[in-house]
């Protein structure tokens, strides 16, 4: 995928817009959120797909390995696929800072200014990542759903992290994880405050 820009150092602010229509041309159907709070950490963007959660790192040109590591540990818990996009600067030395099963994505200016992405590794299946995690995106409107979707009672009473472990204990895996991404996939979020009054208002 490549896109026209005119400037010697690419930065995360350039990087964002055609990473996207890269991720949409080779994953086909996904919805993109960013800057999402991923444990002590936040993940730039969050790609959605019918089956599969993904968490994006950018790791831009003018960026540093500093906080790297914390962030590797973070998304590990939470995405079922991670790759990490690096900034020319970063390809020969990236693959020594994430995790194995991480997918690396290079991106850098060509001679015509314009932004080029190369998938360097190809991401694999995350060891890591824990169900109770992931399902701590979803909001509680949206885990009031998939209770109805499923059978299940309401729970008004029970605490957030009460309806989570019920949902993975009682909805096999194959069933719930599409569920919960259908979710994410029509997350509206100029609606969501009014969903969450008018939950608790029926508590």
């Amino acid at each position: 995928m490549i896109t026209s820009i005119t400037m010697e150092t690419l930065y995360d602010k350039d990087i964002r817009e055609p990473l996207f229509d890269f991720l949409e041309e080779k994953y086909g159907k996904v919805r993109i959120l960013e800057e999402k709070r991923t444990g002590s950490a936040r993940a730039d963007v969050v790609m959605i797909t019918p089956t599969l959660l993904y968490g994006i790192e950018i790791k831009s040109d003018a960026d540093t390995y500093a906080r790297l590591s914390k962030q590797v540990k973070n998304y590990d818990w939470y995405y079922d696929r991670n790759i990490i996009v690096a900034g020319s600067t970063h390809a020969a030395h990236i693959r020594e800072h994430v995790s194995d099963w991480w997918g690396i994505i290079t991106v850098e200016l060509t001679e015509a200014g314009e932004v080029d992405f190369y998938v360097l590794r190809k991401e694999d299946r995350n060891p890591k990542v824990k169900d109770k995690r992931k399902i701590s995106i979803l909001w509680r409107p949206e885990l009031n759903r998939l209770l109805e979707l499923n059978g299940l009672p309401k729970y008004r009473q029970k605490s957030k992290q009460f309806v989570q472990e019920k949902l993975i204990e009682k909805v096999p895996a194959e069933l719930l994880w599409p569920q919960a991404y259908d979710e994410l996939f029509e997350r509206d979020y100029n609606t969501i405050e009014q969903e969450i009054q008018a939950y608790r208002r029926g508590r």
